[in-house]
């Protein structure tokens, strides 16, 4: 019988101390079960936007969470290489873009943008091979391309002794997937 009444007096305490974490409590209470997000934005699309508004290291950020849900594909790796050239990261925005058009060949876009880091790398050369075959993918219908390759084909015939040691080439986002290179100021 006693230990029943010290097991009673323990609930009890239990329950006190309960009731008292509630009390505390503001608001009404947590709604039961897991909340099921049925739709979340992409990460892709997230960075684009950050790319726009000039914000490269958060863009980075969201195109390596969108290798959780799209995994390695050429858009991200095409994406985060952008972002790494916007940042100045030459190497590793040269390493992702290439990975980028060798797992998917046709993908315009990457082509481009491994163009504008060779074209910053002093490769004008290689620059020239890689806007060549964005141009040829995209059935020569983009300007912008256009316009990288032939500065690309022009930068490609000076001698190693002229071409300029810097040339600080920009890439430009003008939206669906089309780029453009800008001298920088």
């Amino acid at each position: 019988m006693l230990r029943i009444a010290v097991l009673l007096l323990a609930l009890a305490g239990c329950e006190t101390q309960t009731t008292r974490l509630d009390a505390d409590r503001v608001g009404p209470p947590a709604p039961r079960g897991t909340v099921q997000i049925q739709e979340a934005v992409d990460g892709l699309i997230v960075g684009h936007r950050l790319m726009a508004g000039g914000e490269f290291e958060l863009a980075l950020a969201a195109y390596t969470r969108a290798i959780k849900t799209q995994g390695l594909t050429s858009d991200v790796l095409s994406a985060i290489g952008s972002a790494n050239l916007r940042l100045g990261r030459l190497g590793q925005a040269e390493k992702f873009l290439q990975t980028a058009v060798d797992r998917d060949p046709d993908f315009v876009p990457a082509w481009n943008n491994l163009g504008v880091v060779q074209m910053n790398r002093g490769k004008p050369i290689e620059a020239r091979a890689s806007f060549q075959r964005a141009f040829a993918l995209d059935n020569g219908n983009s300007d912008q391309i256009r316009a990288n390759l032939i500065l690309a084909i022009e930068l490609s015939r000076l001698n190693s002794a002229e071409f300029p040691e810097q040339t600080d080439f920009l890439l430009v986002r003008r939206g669906n997937g089309r780029y453009l290179l800008l001298g920088q100021n």
